[in-house]
């Protein structure tokens, strides 16, 4: 379905509950994946990557930034692959606006342009992954499934330019806050910090939102990327 006023394509949402959502993205069900770029060749070569993977569904398209937005809502993408530099509603635009969303896509970033601002930009309003339009096929595909579970990837350049911005005091932590940080650098979701250090999730959860408060970022790979900084984590074992 094509709908004229938006340059949005869309194939049927889901009809269950939000909380079916949830539990299906991480239980089994497929990855629902938005693309929203201004070039329709750009959008065409990620649905057909992606409709070659397994677990992953691509539920709709989107030419700009206020398509995308309309279409959050209807199609309930876990995902969004998201331009930054369209006409009209850009990315940091749309970043910014789904914040304001009770439920809001997992936002990986995948653009031509890595300048400092707007790669510090695009993490501090929320987007988990930054990469490239040049990036290898497999690591688009990565970084998607990595969002859908919580999860961030960043190219190393990119990841530069954060480590340069984002430097926060470390001496605040607690020992137990410190593994969470240091898991939290390799990529781990909720799930995974639980059972590796063998706590409750709601025990997770209220470490992360600790962790992120005494650093002062704002989201989970800002704080990844602090722990990277300051050494917690090999950078081989980052992300």
């Amino acid at each position: 379905m094509r709908a004229a006023d938006d340059g949005m394509k869309a194939t049927a949402p889901g009809t269950g509950a939000a909380d079916d959502r949830t539990e299906g993205a991480a239980g089994g069900r497929a990855i629902r994946v938005l693309i929203v770029d201004d070039h329709e060749v750009v959008r065409q070569g990620l649905r057909f990557v992606l409709d070659q993977e397994e677990g992953v569904e691509v539920v709709g398209e989107s030419g700009d930034g206020e398509g995308a937005l309309r279409a959050v809502p209807h199609l309930r993408p876990d995902v969004m692959l998201l331009d930054l530099v369209m006409p009209g509603t850009d990315g940091l635009a749309v970043l910014e606006r789904l914040r304001d969303l009770d439920e809001r896509p997992a936002v990986i970033v995948l653009s031509s342009f890595q300048e400092d601002d707007r790669v510090v930009a695009a993490v501090r309003l929320g987007a988990l992954s930054y990469l490239s339009k040049t990036s290898a096929v497999d690591r688009v595909v990565e970084a998607v499934r990595a969002a859908a579970r919580g999860g961030s990837v960043l190219e190393p350049g990119i990841a530069a330019v954060l480590l340069g911005r984002t430097r926060r005091p470390l001496d605040t932590l607690t020992p137990r806050e410190r593994e969470v940080l240091a898991a939290l650098a390799r990529g781990r979701s909720n799930a995974e910090i639980a059972r590796n250090l063998r706590m409750g999730r709601e025990t997770v959860k209220s470490h992360v939102s600790s962790v992120l408060a005494k650093l002062g970022v704002a989201d989970r790979t800002q704080a990844a990327i602090y722990a990277l900084q300051q050494g917690l984590v090999p950078l081989d074992e980052a992300l």
